[in-house]
């Protein structure tokens, strides 16, 4: 069994997902409504966010030892089989909304790699050969942890893998009152197909916002 999973972004009038300021408050309000038992991110985006929300600091002792949270967090679960986040992991473990930090890889990536996990105390997976494969990952979440509901607010390039390969049920979109013109960076731009849609919630915040979500009818 696949757990739910929830497309979650937020966006210009023109679709752009970047070059604009986003209401990350507004945007959390809504992931949280959701209750996920964990966030799906790719590893390019907490590469981007650390560089651009934090200063990376240097690891210390209580970076290698499980935090000890609140049961009802969502894990993060992390697709790195390149490695990309080798030395980084720690700032996202120290974020006080996540559980615990779940990083799938794949049989190409590094010994290195898996030897800086392991003795971090992370859980990490192998499961693909040169990828990470989506469907047994989600079978492997689903049976080992208890995922049900699975949310991601990731980048362009992940979420649009997830709707080609039929794994999303719904897309939660906050557009924000601005066109973003010649700079847009299409949400949907690597969709391959067309996707039909039914509008299950539509919502004005703050008076200026747009929620809007929509099921999939995958045909």
């Amino acid at each position: 069994m696949l757990p739910k999973i929830i497309v979650h972004n937020s966006i210009s009038l023109d679709g752009s997902l970047t070059n604009f300021e986003v209401n990350m408050e507004i945007h959390y309000q809504i992931a949280g409504k959701y209750k996920p038992d964990a966030h799906f991110i790719g590893s390019n985006t907490i590469k981007s966010g650390i560089k651009l929300y934090r200063n990376v600091s240097l690891e210390e002792k209580k970076d290698f030892v499980k935090p000890k949270r609140d049961a009802n967090l969502p894990y993060w679960v992390i697709i790195d089989s390149k490695s990309s986040l080798f030395g980084l992991l720690h700032e996202v473990r120290r974020f006080e909304f996540c559980k615990d930090v779940i990083v799938l890889i794949s049989e190409k990536t590094s010994q290195r790699y898996i030897n800086y996990l392991k003795e971090r105390n992370y859980d990490y997976f192998i499961i693909g050969k040169s990828k990470v494969d989506l469907k047994k990952s989600f079978e492997f979440l689903f049976k080992k942890y208890k995922i049900k509901t699975i949310l991601t607010d990731c980048g362009k390039i992940l979420s649009n893998i997830l709707i080609n390969q039929g794994f999303v049920d719904e897309i939660s979109l906050l557009i924000h009152p601005v066109i973003v013109g010649d700079e847009s960076y299409n949400i949907f731009s690597n969709v391959t197909k067309k996707i039909k849609l039914k509008l299950i919630k539509n919502e004005i915040l703050n008076k200026n916002y747009i929620w809007l979500v929509f099921k999939i009818i995958y045909v």
